[in-house]
């Protein structure tokens, strides 16, 4: 068996449990390792450190499945492993039907993603490693599943930079269909795991959904009112679909896609949503932002972007612009409203989101209360030596006054 030895110094992370192992860390390499290929990590003075997953084309040259040495990388781990993930998230059936049932790095198996929408399989191998057992690994989850048809939506840019190709299509079954109906916390929505964003739908905001409609339901029973609502980059309007469910007299709600639109639209009517409470607005989030000044304050604003920075090098351009969003919102909140405001960018921590934000309510001449720190749902658990791995965080803001 191949393996690698790590230079001087760079042993560290391993021994804190990190998986990823960087080109530059290594010193050199014994054999000729494939693609995907399991391989043994040295320390320079001679400590094995973990068996890990090759990938010569990547940055992360490699990713450890075990720091054990007694293990062995086989059909038969693997397959635990992704049995024990299924059987960790067995209680979220009570609630949804739209899960993640494997999480990378935090289920042992770096690089795999594995979500369920009612009984359609959605697979992204976006690492050598597992892309090397995607056999095994589809078998075990249909054998722990006990689902037929899985897709693939192996097409993300991740997949580029671990050199390999981008693909989609059906690994078992049949075809999806156009749309899949799931449910979540009793409301209903349709998803494309063809032509979605991710793999079709943002399961891991299943709970910030359930706190929007909590909160809309609170301020209706307090206040004896009708509440209005602002979504911003509202894909299919999950986040708008809660708060009109919660008794939100009026949402409106933004994105650039008509497509996406066109289904939130749908998803209003799944759900008995009167048409006229909902307000489905195609334009650029910053422009309408800016368009909305003036118009009667909002009780709650979501603030849920696409990711701005995709690498640290894009992290001073995307601060820029989480500000602009959320200075923008807090000027159209109305005094005791609720400002709920997202970042999906890995390159951008908790920290750093916070004192942007922060840096937004200074501007904007307003006092706001952090009442909560937001992140994704128990089927996204964060390892804790892997801290890459929150790459989803929220802040529940109040406005005081």
């Amino acid at each position: 068996m191949a393996r690698i030895f790590t230079k001087p110094g760079k042993e560290k992370s391993l021994l804190r449990r990190h998986p990823w192992i960087y080109s530059s860390a290594i010193a050199r390499v014994e054999g000729s390792p494939g693609s995907g290929e399991t391989v043994e990590v040295w320390s320079a003075d001679g400590r094995f450190l973990a068996w890990a997953a090759y990938s010569p084309a990547s940055t992360i040259r490699a990713r450890a499945w075990s720091f054990s040495e007694g293990d062995r990388v086989t059909a038969e781990l693997l397959a635990e492993r992704v049995g024990t993930a299924i059987e960790r998230r067995a209680a979220l059936a009570e609630v949804t039907t739209a899960v993640r049932l494997v999480f990378g790095e935090a289920d042992g198996l770096p690089g795999l993603i594995v979500d369920r929408y009612a009984d359609q399989l959605v697979m992204q191998f976006q690492s050598a490693g597992v892309d090397a057992w995607r056999e095994v690994l589809i078998n075990a989850l249909l054998a722990a599943t006990g689902c037929r048809d899985v897709f693939d939506r192996s097409d993300s840019a991740t997949r580029v930079r671990e050199g390999l190709p981008a693909l989609s299509g059906v690994l078992r079954g049949v075809e999806p269909a156009p749309q899949i109906e799931v449910h979540e916390h009793g409301l209903r929505f349709w998803v494309d795991v063809r032509r979605g964003h991710k793999t079709g739908f943002y399961v891991d905001q299943r709970n910030n959904r359930r706190l929007a409609r909590d909160l809309v339901a609170g301020r209706v029973l307090q206040t004896g009112r009708g509440l209005r609502g602002l979504n911003c980059f509202c894909y299919t309007g999950g986040f708008s679909i809660a708060m009109l469910a919660g008794g939100a007299e009026f949402v409106h709600s933004i994105d650039s896609s008509a497509d996406a639109l066109r289904l939130a639209s749908e998803h209003a009517q799944l759900n008995g949503i009167d048409a006229a409470r909902a307000c489905w607005e195609e334009a650029d989030v910053f422009s309408a932002l800016r368009a909305l000044k003036g118009s009667p304050p909002f009780d709650l604003i979501v603030l849920d972007p696409p990711k701005f920075a995709s690498s640290h090098h894009h992290v001073e351009r995307a601060a820029r612009a989480y500000k602009d969003i959320n200075l923008s919102a807090l000027r159209l909140l109305a005094p005791g409203g609720s400002l709920l405001t997202f970042s999906c960018s890995g390159a951008i921590d908790v920290d750093l989101f916070q004192k942007i934000v922060a840096g937004a309510v200074i501007d904007a001449r307003t006092d706001m209360w952090l009442v909560g720190r937001l992140g994704a749902g128990a089927d996204h658990p964060l390892m804790m030596t892997v801290p890459e791995s929150e790459y989803l965080k929220g802040l529940h803001l109040i406005r005081v006054g």
